[in-house]
């Protein structure tokens, strides 16, 4: 009953985890509640993943990264390294590979990503490239990169917790660094060759063509006689009722930004936004004057107002909310147009759309407020970087603190967590961040999830679940030998990667190959590594944070990654396999 029990939440966890319709942390956070309550795992166990020196090590790696970050000391960096590479399209492409991957070794991959688009986009318009080009080669660098050592991926550090408290020594910090830049240079060597033949060429549209937009963008001039005029601009009843949206108003030879308390006047002309049957409606209309439905770009920025194209980063306090809750006009003085998510453009009831990290939205406001976002912790202007480092002198403190934090925790001297941990005191102290913005930071729902499956791990080793499955693998294939066993596992690893996270998905496969190595009497350690870092391989969906933050920018479709992914996804599944066995023996 207790198998049954743990193999029934490990397929509801795996359905709710690729719907996304409950939170992955309340997700896990249930399953606990569920074992605790069956008494499959104590309360000691369910929380012992919590208190691991994994879940320290991750918090203080979020909050260090994301000081320097915010400091503006990594994007000049970043940029001035990229101007290095020249203007030949496969050095360009190699040399932010190579940089995205060495800032991905040691840093969260989503948070370089989204860290380069910006540039990058910039130096594919200055080269006259499409960015498709360069942005799903930097996608998979980020991913890549972080195999080479233990604090590139969550996974890593997860997995190394994992095994440490099975008996084995953590993985050290540049232990993995041979498998690893060796997944990274064929995936670099990769990119470059393929990028003509199989890279999507995709010029860049003009915002409005990009968002579907035309046929939603009119121009109603208000006559003299019109019912609109003296009515509150969104109060008006009017309006409301054809479902138009106002964006500007164009009053005595300029454009303006309405608010609340602008009231309409004869002569004005109003910028809508509406469906295209709202927009015939309002053609019927008496005292209605469409004067123009095929506006372009050059029209929605006249008399100084702009649009421009912004992510939203994964640091941003914007995720999960809608622009209504956050109210977004008047927190940035801008306007949002269009919401692009993967090969959708949402353009109905925006302010109730719930944002998600790599939303794309296409904004309107004057050109001086569109410049400041360029400084923006919540917002990043595709193909602009910031003016100035704030606190740089403070964002090189702390860049130092982080390398002395990795350098005493290789050589040892000091527990690794115990230095990131001081590393992460050490920017709050000089106060790079404040205390409050450290904690905000932190990505408490993935170390909930990670705290969550290391318990769920111990679960499938007290139900017999895990030496069940392991049984009956070793049955059917014992034969093949440890090699095919292992590879079979990099398999499965890669495939649940798709509907769960890199870590959870490494958690669950952990405890039954672990259990089938002792049975084999091979080094269990070889298996645990493979499933680490077939983790951090999959690159054959967008599904991958870093994919889903260039998948709008680079107007990518879902086939593009089957097509470029695919190979090169297998290429490294052989490369894990055959190279895990030469540095850790079986």
């Amino acid at each position: 009953m207790q198998i049954a029990l743990v193999l029934g939440l490990l397929i509801l966890a795996i359905v709710l985890f690729a719907t996304e319709k409950i939170s992955v942390d309340l997700v896990t956070l249930f399953l606990l509640i569920i074992l605790v309550a069956s008494g499959i795992i104590s309360v000691s166990e369910a929380y012992a993943g919590f208190s691991s020196d994994f879940i320290v090590i991750l918090a203080a790696i979020f909050v260090v990264s994301g000081a320097m970050q915010d400091t503006g000391i990594l994007d000049r960096l970043g940029v001035r390294m990229v101007r290095l590479a020249g203007k030949r399209p496969r050095r360009v492409i190699a040399y932010i590979m190579l940089i995205t991957g060495a800032f991905s070794a040691f840093m969260n991959n989503t948070t370089v990503t989204a860290l380069f688009v910006g540039p990058a986009m910039g130096w594919a318009r200055r080269l006259k490239m499409p960015p498709s080009k360069l942005l799903m080669p930097l996608a998979f660098a980020s991913i890549l990169g972080g195999t080479c050592t233990l604090i590139g991926t969550s996974t890593n550090v997860a997995v190394s917790g994992y095994l440490q408290k099975t008996g084995m020594e953590p993985i050290g910090m540049f232990e993995l660094l041979p498998v690893g830049a060796a997944i990274f240079v064929i995936g670099l060597v990769y990119m470059v060759l393929t990028n003509r033949v199989l890279m999507p060429h995709r010029e860049e549209e003009t915002l409005t063509e990009a968002y579907e937009m035309r046929d939603y963008l009119a121009e109603i001039v208000v006559g003299t006689d019109s019912a609109l005029i003296g009515q509150r601009i969104f109060a008006s009843t009017d309006l409301e009722e054809l479902h138009l949206r106002v964006l500007a108003v164009y009053r005595e030879d300029t454009y303006t930004q309405p608010d609340p308390k602008t009231i309409i006047q004869a002569n004005d002309r109003l910028l809508v936004e509406g469906k295209a049957h709202d927009l015939a409606r309002a053609r019927e209309r008496k005292n209605f004057r469409i004067k123009a439905d095929m506006l372009t770009d050059e029209d929605l920025q006249r008399d100084k107002l702009r649009l421009a194209e912004v992510l939203v980063t994964p640091r941003s306090f914007l995720a999960r909310k809608t622009l209504r809750e956050v109210d977004f006009r008047r927190r940035y003085g801008l306007v949002v147009i269009a919401i692009h998510r993967f090969n959708s453009s949402l353009r109905e009831k925006l302010g109730d759309v719930r944002l998600k990290i790599g939303d794309l939205l296409l904004v309107q406001g004057r050109e001086q407020v569109v410049q400041e976002l360029r400084n923006s912790r919540d917002l990043a202007v595709l193909g602009m970087v910031r003016n100035q480092p704030q606190h740089a002198v403070r964002g090189y403190l702390s860049l130092g603190a982080f390398v002395v934090a990795v350098l005493v925790g290789t050589i040892g001297w000091i527990p690794l967590s115990i230095c990131f941990l001081a590393a992460a005191v050490f920017v709050v102290g000089i106060r790079t961040i404040s205390s409050d913005r450290a904690y905000r930071l932190i990505d408490w729902r993935l170390l909930i999830l990670i705290g969550g499956m290391s318990a769920f791990g111990t679960a499938m080793e007290n139900s017999g679940t895990s030496e069940f499955l392991a049984n009956g693998i070793l049955d059917l294939f014992r034969a093949w030998g440890p090699t095919v066993i292992m590879a079979g596992f990099v398999v499965l690893t890669v495939f649940l990667t798709q509907p769960m996270s890199n870590a959870a998905a490494a958690l669950v496969i952990l405890p039954v190959a672990l259990r089938i190595a002792a049975d084999l009497e091979v080094n269990p350690r070889s298996f645990g590594i493979a499933i680490m870092l077939a983790a951090s391989v999959s690159l054959i969906t967008p599904f991958e944070p870093s994919c889903i933050l260039v998948y709008g920018p680079g107007r990518y479709r879902f086939r593009d990654f089957l097509v470029v992914g695919t190979p090169l996804t297998l290429l490294l599944i052989v490369l894990i396999v055959v190279m895990v066995p030469i540095f850790w023996p079986f």
